[in-house]
């Protein structure tokens, strides 16, 4: 009798099981790198609107108040609400800003610096 050449049902089951394996974890592999991209992406645009405001305050003249404000800002066409908290310290000649970045409604970044008096 001769044997027959080929692979059995089970085998090629077998095999696209492993193959259909493979390539759900490819598929969540480049998911998880095309996301990271995107936040990394969204985080630069909003340390450029943060550090634009901290600008703004160093570079008017005036010793800037105790407050809160926000701020539209666009970088690359996206939207961000920047929040600008300006606090004292025990030292009256400075004050601690801190800049919040938000998009949407989820917060992105943060930043705080220490401005003295001119």
């Amino acid at each position: 009798m001769k044997r027959m050449r080929g692979f059995t049902l089970i085998e090629v089951l077998v095999a696209l099981g492993i193959v259909s394996i493979a390539l759900v974890a490819g598929l969540q592999a480049t998911a998880a790198l095309t996301n990271n991209a995107q936040r990394q992406s969204s985080v630069l645009l909003a340390q450029m609107c943060a550090e634009n405001e901290l600008v703004k305050l160093r570079l008017g003249k005036q010793f800037p108040g105790v407050g809160e404000s926000d701020n539209a800002c666009t970088q690359a066409g996206q939207p961000f609400n920047v929040h600008v908290k300006v606090s004292p310290t025990p030292n009256p000649s400075f004050r601690r800003i801190d800049a919040q970045v938000f998009e949407g409604a989820s917060p992105v970044l943060k930043i705080s610096t220490v401005l003295g008096r001119y």
